[in-house]
C-alpha cells in the first residue's frame, strides 16, 4: 500500500512539475513578444534617426526629421503594439480568415470576396496624392521593420496569438491601410441591414403601423412610400432566414453601428475666450480596443490624439492651434437593388437596355483543414451581387432574382485615405475644408475648431438619387430601372456645412441634421433622436463652457428617454389601490413604481432603477409587437423610445398596438403596461434577486471587451477579456449600448472607446483616454492600464510638451538607419 501510495505521490507530482514547466515555457513564450521601448534598432528605410517616446500612458510621442521618417516610425510603434490586430483586420478585408480559423469563417470571406472590399483598396491606393502615398509606403515600412526584428531576433513571432497560427506573417502594403479605413466605413454603417428589415417589416404591416415601428425622425421631408410588396409582388411575408452563422463578421447588426458625439462653443461661450472641442467615437467594444493615442510631430507642426493601428494618421485630434473631431453622418451611402434573372439565361440581368449578363471572376479561398473552395463573384451594373444568405436578403428575394448593392465604400478611387493625411497637416479651418473634398467613406460629420472659430461639414460622397425613385433609398428597390439608379456624386459644396460664430455652440450626436425632402435630403435613418435633447439642455444650462463642463457632459448619464417614457407608460399605474400583502406580485409592482417615482433618470451603476426600467421597456415592447410580427420581433431586440412613446402618445391611431390580436378581450395600453411589468420583475428575480433596493445596473451593464480570437477560449478568456461596471445607457450621452442578447440582454458592448476634449486657451491642458490601453499584448501592463480611468470618466494629458513626454515616460526607442 505505501509503494502504491509512493508512486502515486510521484506521478501526481510529475504531473505537476510538467504542468508548471508547460505554463512557464507558455509564459516565456509570450513574454517574448513584449516590446522593449528602451531599445535602440537599427532599421532599413529612414534616412535619419527617429525618436519614439514613450510618456506614462505608453502613449508613442514620434520625433523625425522628415514626415515620411515620423510615419515610419508610427507604423513601427503600431505594430509593436498591435501586431496581431493589424494582421486579423487585414484578413479580415482581404477575405482570407479561414486560412487560420477553418470552415467557421467561410461565410464572412465569401462576403468579403463578393463585395470585393479589398480589390477596391488595391485600385483606390494607385489614385493616391503625392503626400499620401509616401506616407502610406513610409508607414508600411515601418510595420515591415518591426517584422523583420520580430523574424530575427526571435521575438515570440510578435504577439502571443500567433503561436497559435502556422502561417508567416505577411508584410505591409499600402493597400492594407486603405483597406482597414474602409472597414472603419463598414463599422459606422447599418444602411443595409436596415433596409432589409425595413422591407421585412413592411411585408407583415400596414403602412402606417411600420411607421410606428420604425419611426422616422422628427422633423419634415418624407413623402409616401409603396410598400415593398407593392414594388415585389411576388416577395413572401414571413419568409424564415436561413440562420446562417457570419462568424468574425465586421459588419454591424441593424442599431449598433458606429455613432459618436461631438460639440465645439466659440469663443464667447468658453469661460478662458478661446474654443473648446469635445469628441468621444462610438464603436463595438473589443480587446485591444479600436483606438490607439498618438502624437506625431511633422514639419507643419505637432498632431495629436486618437488612430487606428493600420492608418498612418490621426483621426480624431488637434495641434497647437486647431483641432477636429468626428460622428458618423448617417448618410444614405448604400442601396441594395432586386436583380431579375433572364428565365433563359441565369447568368444575366435586366437592365434598362435589356437583359446582360452579369460580369465573373473566380476567386479560390483557401480554408486551414478543408480543401479549398472556389467562388464565382458576380457583378450587375449597379454592384456586386450579394451571397443569398448575407444580411438576411433570402428573406424578400422573390425567386429568379438577385440582389446587389451600390455602396460608397467599394469606389476604387476612393481618396479618404489622401484626405486624412491632408487633415493631419491642416493648421486652419480653410485647410482642414479643403483637405476634407477628397474624402468619400465612411460619410462624417467633421466638426473643427481653432482659437477663434467653430463650423461642422458633412463629408463623404453622398450619392444622387433621381426624384422618381421608388423607394427611396429606404428599402430594395427594382435594378432594371433607371430612375432607381444612382445618377452620380452631389458636389462638396452642396453638403451641409454648419458655421457657428464666434457665440454659438455646434454640435452632432448622430441626430437628424437636414430637413430637406428627398432627393435633397442626407438620410431617412438617423443614429440618434434621444442623446440630442440632453446634449442641447446641457449646452444651453450655462453661459459660457469650460474644458471641465464639457468633460461633465461627455460623462453625463441622465436617459431623457426615461424621463419621457416613464411618466406615459406608468400614468395609470402610480399610487392607484391600497397597499398589496408583501410576497406578492401586486406589492413587488408598487415597491418597483416607488423606486421608479423618485428617479431622475440617472443611469448610474450604482443604483437598481435603470436595471428595473430597462427591464420594463424591454418587455414592454416585447408584448406590443411580438404577436403583430412573430418572428421578426427578434430583430427588434434594443428599446425605440419613439416607437413606445408613439404607442403612449396614440400618435396616428399607434395605440392599436396594445390590443393583443390573438385574444378576445381589448387590452389597453395600461393592461399592457402592467403586465410587461410583471414580466420584467418575474425576469429581475430569476435573474438577479426579488430584493430591489439591492440590485445594481453596474452588475448588467457590464462593458464586454473581448478578444476577437481567444474570447471564448476556456482560462484564456479570463487573461484575455475586459470587463467593466459601467453607468450610462443606450440613449445617454455617456453611451452604453446594450446587447439585445435574449440571455444578457443589458450587457454593454458599443461606445465610446475614445474621448477627447481640446481647449485652445490652454492646448496642452486638453486630455483624452481609450477605453483599454495602448498594447494589445495581454501580459502587458499596457492592456488595461487605461480602462479604469475610462470607466470612471478620467483622462490623462493631452500634451505636444515633447520634455514632458521624455521626462514621464516608460521608455525612448530610437530608430536608428542602418
Amino acid at each position: 500500500m505505501a509503494r502504491i501510495f509512493s508512486l502515486l505521490l510521484k506521478i501526481v507530482s510529475g504531473l505537476v512539475l510538467l504542468t508548471v514547466l508547460a505554463i512557464w515555457l507558455t509564459y516565456w513564450l509570450a513574454a517574448r513578444s513584449l516590446p522593449d521601448y528602451n531599445a535602440d534598432y537599427e532599421v532599413d528605410g529612414i534616412a535619419a534617426p527617429v525618436e519614439i517616446a514613450r510618456d506614462n500612458a505608453n502613449v508613442p510621442h514620434i520625433f523625425g526629421e522628415s514626415d515620411e521618417d515620423v510615419y515610419y516610425g508610427l507604423g513601427f510603434a503600431h505594430a509593436q503594439d498591435r501586431l496581431f490586430q493589424m494582421m486579423l483586420l487585414r484578413r479580415t478585408a482581404q477575405g482570407r480568415l479561414s486560412e487560420i480559423f477553418g470552415e467557421r469563417t467561410l461565410k464572412t470571406d465569401e462576403l468579403m470576396r463578393r463585395l470585393g472590399l479589398y480589390e477596391a483598396a488595391k485600385a483606390s491606393a494607385r489614385v493616391q496624392t503625392p503626400k499620401a502615398t509616401a506616407a502610406l509606403e513610409a508607414y508600411a515600412r515601418g510595420v515591415n521593420a518591426w517584422i523583420a526584428e520580430v523574424n530575427e531576433g526571435a521575438l515570440g513571432r510578435g504577439a502571443p496569438e500567433f503561436f497559435l497560427f502556422p502561417s508567416e506573417i505577411a508584410y505591409w502594403q499600402p493597400a492594407d491601410s486603405i483597406a482597414i479605413l474602409k472597414l472603419v466605413a463598414v463599422q459606422l454603417s447599418d444602411q443595409i441591414p436596415n433596409e432589409v428589415l425595413r422591407a421585412q417589416a413592411s411585408l407583415l404591416l400596414p403602412q402606417d403601423r411600420l411607421k410606428d415601428l420604425m419611426p422616422d425622425a422628427p422633423g419634415t421631408g418624407l413623402g409616401v412610400l409603396p410598400s415593398y410588396a407593392e414594388l415585389f409582388p411576388e416577395a413572401q411575408p414571413g419568409k424564415p432566414a436561413s440562420g446562417t452563422q457570419y462568424a468574425m463578421s465586421p459588419f454591424p447588426e441593424a442599431g449598433l453601428a458606429g455613432a459618436s458625439n461631438v460639440w465645439a462653443a466659440g469663443p464667447e461661450r468658453s469661460a478662458t475666450g478661446a474654443t473648446l472641442l469635445a469628441n468621444d467615437p462610438h464603436l463595438n467594444f473589443s480587446a485591444p480596443g479600436a483606438w490607439y493615442l498618438a502624437r506625431l510631430e511633422l514639419s507643419t507642426g505637432g498632431v495629436i490624439g486618437a488612430s487606428v493601428p493600420g492608418i498612418p494618421a490621426i483621426i480624431s485630434g488637434r495641434h497647437e492651434r486647431f483641432g477636429w473631431g468626428i460622428t458618423a453622418a448617417y448618410l444614405d451611402d448604400a442601396d441594395l437593388y432586386i436583380e431579375k434573372q433572364n428565365p433563359d439565361a441565369p447568368n444575366e440581368v435586366l437592365t434598362p437596355e435589356g437583359y446582360k449578363p452579369l460580369q465573373t471572376r473566380p476567386s479560390i479561398v483557401q480554408i486551414k483543414g478543408a480543401p479549398p473552395q472556389t467562388l464565382t463573384l458576380q457583378w450587375s451594373e449597379n454592384g456586386p451581387i450579394l451571397p443569398a444568405t448575407a444580411f438576411d436578403v433570402d428573406t424578400i428575394t422573390p425567386s429568379g432574382h438577385l440582389v446587389s448593392v451600390a455602396w460608397t465604400a467599394l469606389v476604387s478611387d476612393d481618396r479618404s485615405m489622401s484626405s486624412a493625411v491632408a487633415l493631419n497637416h491642416a493648421r486652419t479651418l480653410s485647410e482642414a475644408m479643403a483637405a476634407a473634398r477628397d474624402f468619400a467613406a465612411p460619410a462624417l460629420n467633421l466638426a473643427m475648431a481653432d482659437p477663434d472659430r467653430v463650423q461642422m461639414k458633412v463629408i463623404g460622397r453622398a450619392p444622387l438619387r433621381d426624384a422618381r425613385h421608388q423607394s427611396k433609398g429606404r428599402i430594395p428597390s427594382p435594378g432594371w430601372l433607371e430612375t432607381n439608379r444612382w445618377q452620380g456624386w452631389r458636389d462638396f459644396n452642396d453638403l451641409p456645412l454648419f458655421t457657428a460664430g464666434r457665440d454659438g455652440i455646434i454640435g452632432n450626436t448622430n441626430n437628424k441634421t437636414v430637413d430637406a425632402p428627398f432627393p435633397d435630403h442626407l438620410s431617412y435613418h438617423w443614429g440618434d433622436t434621444q442623446r440630442v435633447q440632453r446634449w442641447q439642455r446641457l449646452m444651453q444650462m450655462r453661459e459660457v463652457h469650460t474644458r471641465d463642463s464639457f468633460i461633465e457632459v461627455q460623462n453625463d448619464v441622465v436617459s431623457p428617454s426615461a424621463r419621457t417614457l416613464l411618466p406615459l407608460v406608468g400614468a395609470d399605474l402610480w399610487f392607484t389601490g391600497e397597499a398589496a400583502p408583501e410576497g406578492t406580485p401586486e406589492r413587488q409592482r408598487q415597491r418597483a413604481l416607488e423606486l421608479l417615482a423618485e428617479w431622475n433618470g440617472e443611469m448610474n451603476e450604482h443604483l437598481p432603477e435603470p436595471l428595473i426600467y430597462y427591464a420594463w421597456m424591454r418587455a414592454l415592447q416585447d408584448r406590443l409587437i411580438r404577436d403583430e410580427i412573430g418572428p421578426l420581433a427578434h430583430a427588434f431586440t434594443h428599446v425605440d423610445p419613439l416607437f413606445i412613446e408613439r404607442v403612449y402618445r396614440d400618435i396616428d391611431g399607434a395605440s392599436a398596438w396594445c390590443d393583443v390580436i390573438q385574444s378576445a378581450p381589448v387590452e389597453t395600453c395600461t393592461d399592457i403596461a402592467r403586465l410587461s411589468l410583471d414580466d420584467a420583475l418575474l425576469w429581475i428575480d430569476e435573474h438577479y434577486s426579488s430584493n430591489l433596493e439591492s440590485l445594481r445596473w453596474g452588475d448588467a451593464h457590464m462593458a464586454h471587451h473581448d478578444h476577437p480570437v481567444l474570447g471564448n477560449v476556456p482560462f484564456l478568456k479570463w487573461v484575455v477579456n475586459i470587463r467593466q461596471s459601467t453607468s450610462g445607457g443606450d440613449n445617454t450621452l455617456m453611451r452604453g449600448v446594450t446587447s439585445g442578447d435574449p440571455d444578457d440582454p443589458f450587457v454593454n458592448v458599443h461606445g465610446a472607446a475614445y474621448r477627447g476634449v481640446y481647449d485652445f486657451a490652454d492646448p496642452d491642458s486638453s486630455v483624452f483616454i481609450i477605453a483599454t490601453g495602448q498594447s494589445g499584448h495581454p501580459l502587458s501592463r499596457h492592456y488595461d492600464d487605461l480602462g479604469e480611468l475610462w470607466r470612471r470618466g478620467e483622462y490623462v494629458p493631452m500634451s505636444l510638451d515633447p520634455e514632458l513626454a521624455r521626462a514621464a515616460g516608460v521608455g525612448i526607442t530610437h530608430l536608428l538607419p542602418q
